[in-house]
């Protein structure tokens, strides 16, 4: 090796495979927003057809989530111990087969159990897929990538208003068909996933030197070193989370994840739902322009990731999204006009704010819990959101739509107090620098 030319791992120049792991990482991505989008739609037509309580409605809503949540914490955990190859293929396994057996479910209690599957896989993916994609690239590139996560997620989920309006308007059966449309993009991202290496970073967390710097050379060139992280062999634990090195990183990214999560999940699953209430649909081509609203956000969220500090970004929105719900929630009816304005603007900074999610857990533990960390901090996420998932429906009915907004609006301003005093700096940092930050920069 010519020394003169030594790159290190951080620094390495994309390259092909660089792009093939965004590309199979971002198409597992897509295939969870698609899969979460595709349950309000079939909602609709699966209620009348076998008479589903609000209970119902909102456990077979929440029910992915909560596959999530559980997915996201043990497998994240698992992937930490016996590496993130594995998890990487098992995942997808999961998700494929348990996404085809939706078409022949007859009962609700079948459809909640196959969701919760679908989602143990996707929430395997979510701690697995951000920690492996991020310990393969460099921080040049690191944030707008892990950030661009959402842009792929909200383009997923927005495809599926389009497929089950199509759908629904030529299939009798319109539900089976929308639900089992994510198969084909399931085993896609099952195939092209053979044959994906193994983290190097966590190869040589485990001691295992020669192995970790083969997959280097092989895949980024003979001229690149792992020259940032420690050498010894080291197996953190899930307790390590809460250690005081750690223990606040741990709360923040669970707590933020989780309060920015909860009001999108709860609007967005029953948008249609929560609209006609508002006496929005009528005057408002609503369902597609808040569809491309959320679009045009999260690229936005791609440039604002890039040009503004991290702990910058998700302060101030938080801050406008506190706002702008509680503005949503006091105004009265017959303000229509100022209602699609705001819930515009909220659309738009939710979307664009959500690319975080991919970036900051993914930059706040080091390489021996980093897929635990991210795993919990999804955990929470989905915990939340399976809860305010569940209980929206039965909160419109009971409290009204005001004070389900003020509820809502209390999870953000949570959300904001906990970034103000806890979210990190780590742009332009390398992975290890990243996650050694031990407080607010």
């Amino acid at each position: 090796m010519d020394t003169s030319k030594v790159i290190k791992f951080d620094d390495v120049p994309l390259s092909k495979f660089h792009v093939k792991m965004t590309g199979i990482t971002f198409a597992a991505h897509f295939t969870d927003g698609f899969s979460l989008g595709v349950i309000g739609i079939a909602l609709t037509v699966i209620t009348p057809q076998m008479g589903l309580s609000p209970f119902w409605q909102g456990l077979i809503g929440s029910s992915a989530l909560l596959g999530l949540f559980l997915g996201s914490l043990i497998l994240g955990w698992v992937s930490d111990y016996y590496g993130r190859k594995k998890i990487f293929m098992f995942n997808f396994v999961l998700i494929a087969i348990a996404t085809a057996l939706q078409f022949f479910v007859q009962t609700p209690e079948q459809l909640f159990i196959l969701r919760i599957i679908i989602g143990i896989g996707l929430g395997g993916d979510y701690s697995v897929g951000h920690t492996m994609l991020a310990e393969f690239l460099p921080r040049k590139h690191r944030g707008a990538i892990l950030g661009s996560f959402s842009v792929i997620w909200t383009f997923g989920y927005v495809l599926a208003s389009f497929v089950g309006m199509f759908l629904h308007s030529t299939l009798g059966d319109s539900w089976r068909w929308l639900l089992v449309s994510a198969f084909p993009l399931a085993l896609f991202v099952l195939i092209y996933r053979m044959g994906s290496p193994e983290s190097p970073r966590w190869l040589l967390r485990q001691g295992r030197t020669e192995e970790a710097m083969a997959v280097v050379k092989k895949y980024l060139g003979d001229n690149v070193v792992l020259d940032d992280e420690k050498t010894e062999q080291q197996m953190g634990t899930f307790s390590d989370l809460f250690s005081k090195k750690l223990i606040t990183r741990t709360l923040f990214n669970c707590i933020f994840f989780m309060c920015l999560v909860i009001p999108y999940f709860a609007i967005y699953t029953f948008l249609p739902d929560i609209l006609k209430i508002m006496g929005l649909a009528e005057n408002f081509t609503t369902n597609m322009l808040l569809n491309a609203l959320l679009i045009l956000g999260a690229l936005l969220g791609i440039w604002w990731t890039i040009k503004f500090t991290r702990r910058g970004f998700l302060i101030n929105s938080f801050i406008f999204l506190s706002i702008a719900l509680f503005t949503l929630g006091m105004l009265p009816d017959s303000s229509k006009m100022l209602m699609v304005i705001t819930f515009a603007a909220f659309t738009l900074v939710m979307s664009a704010v959500s690319n975080l999610v991919g970036v900051f857990p993914a930059e706040s533990f080091p390489t021996d819990v980093r897929s635990s960390g991210v795993g919990l901090a999804t955990a929470a996420s989905r915990l939340g959101a399976a809860v305010g998932t569940f209980l929206l429906p039965m909160s419109i009915a009971n409290l009204g739509m005001t004070y389900t907004l003020l509820w809502l609006t209390g999870t953000l301003v949570v959300g904001t107090l906990v970034s103000i005093a806890w979210a990190p700096e780590t742009k332009s940092l390398t992975l290890s620098e990243a996650s050694s930050i031990n407080k607010a920069g």
